[in-house]
């Protein structure tokens, strides 16, 4: 049932010098025998049963014929079983395709079908869109199913989990490198078929020692996981590093103030990550008590960047939250600058300088650095957490790796300390009336104003503009604001070719799981 031949690269070291995701949690077990690694629902997992589960789990997958170099697709909310079987394929050197699960039926089964999956990965929530992905012309020949965080039953005519956990196959001896495929992971991007981004064992590992140094990681973290595990943030910038050091790993489906809130007061949670929307929705909800969260010591968010007044808010109602912005993307496993706690109110905005493990510039199309102080240029990467290219797509491989550096496609300014402020994606600059207009520049100006809650500003057709600079407001609960009041505002504060020429005001701005605003559903809604 392997892909053998789609896992690229010579296998070059010996087992007894194996450094792979499977020998991560493995060593930790070994470290840390008794101390609780997941908590998920109801169940509870100390480091040395969620190894043998994993193991028990991966002698079940190989008595299904999966084994090295198999691309097993899998389609889950956040749980102990997620969990478990990304660990598990890892230490069978199968590849872990992981597919969002808002993706549309056709969607889905583009993925599957570009990676060649054969085996499909699912729970019960997800088991219609599973099936529904798979029969439109895919590979898939086996379904698997894994437990929720809720209460569930198996799904009819999938192998479950307990059943592959109680399999008398034995573990075949290890042969993965740490130069072998780990994953898959797919950009969610506006492009117009989504990129499988190779990773590997070594990529996503020197990433861990990344995000343990320069995110200050700890065995004595108790951390909360709710992001979901398909977004590489979620998965290999918080819960496999914390895995790698012998964290404490709370684990959910639903990142919700209602759940999150008490999540933290419950469990006396010191370390929790999610993107800007998350952390203005639990500010904003009236179960939020800082007294409440008093454990909470180390506050990360990325994803997308976070408003200036929202970020000073937290400092303000959180003041015990040391926070991090995590910066960087798919393709580079994911995490390439971090702006750390003593900088949050020297340098706000900024996503800081390069991790442990990355070289970052910021050039212009001749590959020239820019300027400091304020010239604009493209965000370039040399790392080993790089991916090794896009899955069977050999232009778009090259083009990101053009000159010899990886191309975020990200746009940014350096100061003269180097210290780098994202100003926009290419694909989000407005050009309105020949003049660039970066949408974050008006977004963090109409943030100032009390009365917003969160706002997109997105570049929609005109007459006359060609680009029409447009804000959607989403405002506090209570308040009041007009479209007269938001332009005058801006004019009276920035140049007048960058304030908004139309303001419209939503109940609520469209948001993927990992919650990132998708600007693209905006411009379609309104044009």
């Amino acid at each position: 049932m392997s892909n053998h031949t789609e896992t690229p690269g010579p296998r070059l070291s010996p087992p007894v010098r194996s450094q792979t995701l499977g020998d991560v949690l493995h060593r930790t077990a070994l470290r840390l025998p008794a101390k609780p690694a997941i908590i998920c629902g109801q169940t509870q997992w100390t480091y040395r049963e969620f190894d043998d589960v994993v193991n028990r789990l991966a002698a079940g997958l190989h008595g299904l014929g999966i084994s090295y170099g198999e691309h097993v697709a899998m389609l889950a909310r956040n749980s102990h079983g997620f969990a478990a079987m990304r660990f598990a394929l890892a230490r069978l050197g199968a590849v872990l395709v992981p597919i969002n699960f808002m993706l549309k039926a056709k969607e889905v089964a583009f993925i599957l079908r570009h990676a060649g999956a054969r085996v499909l990965v699912t729970d019960t929530q997800l088991t219609e869109l599973a099936r529904s992905a798979a029969a439109l012309e895919t590979q898939v020949r086996e379904y698997i199913w894994i437990p929720s965080e809720d209460p569930s039953v198996p799904s009819a005519g999938m192998h479950a989990f307990d059943g592959l956990c109680q399999s008398r196959v034995e573990l075949p001896p290890a042969q993965v490198n740490s130069n072998d495929l780990l994953q898959i992971v797919y950009t969610s991007g506006t492009e117009s078929s989504p990129k499988g981004a190779m990773l590997t064992h070594d990529a996503v590992l020197w990433q861990y020692v990344s995000c343990v140094i320069n995110a200050e990681i700890h065995a004595a973290d108790l951390a909360l996981h709710s992001l979901p595990l398909y977004h590489c943030a979620q998965l290999d910038v918080f819960f496999g590093p914390a895995v790698y050091m012998g964290s404490t790993n709370i684990i959910t489906a639903k990142p919700t103030p209602e759940n999150l809130l008490p999540l933290i007061e419950r469990f006396k949670v010191t370390s929790f990550f999610a993107p800007p929307t998350v952390w203005i929705a639990l500010l904003r909800s009236p179960l939020f008590d800082a007294d409440k969260l008093a454990a909470l010591a180390k506050g990360y968010y990325g994803a997308s960047i976070m408003p200036v007044e929202v970020m000073r808010e937290l400092a303000s109602r959180l003041p015990r939250v040391r926070l991090w912005n995590l910066y960087g993307q798919t393709e580079i496993a994911p995490l390439s600058t971090m702006l750390g706690p003593d900088d949050q109110l020297r340098k706000p905005g900024s996503c800081g300088k390069a991790v442990l493990n990355v070289e970052t510039r910021v050039v212009d199309e001749h590959m020239n650095d820019v300027q400091p102080g304020g010239e604009i240029g493209e965000i370039v990467h040399r790392s080993p957490h790089l991916m090794l290219g896009y899955f069977h797509d050999e232009e778009r491989t090259r083009a990101a790796f053009e000159g010899d550096w990886f191309h975020s496609g990200d746009l940014a300014t350096i100061d003269e300390e180097g210290y780098i402020t994202v100003v926009d994606r290419k694909k989000d600059m407005i050009k309105t009336g020949g003049e660039n207009v970066a949408s974050r520049e008006v977004e963090e100006m109409i943030y100032r104003l009390s009365a917003v809650s969160e706002v997109a500003v997105i570049g929609l057709p005109d007459p006359k503009w060609v680009e029409a600079v447009t804000a959607v407001i989403v405002l506090k609960q209570g308040m009041q604001l007009t479209g007269s009041e938001v332009m005058a505002y801006c004019q009276q504060h920035m140049a007048v070719f960058k304030c908004p020429k139309r303001v419209i005001f939503t109940r609520s701005l469209p948001k993927n799981p990992s919650g990132k605003l998708l600007k693209r559903e905006l411009r379609l809604q309104h044009a």
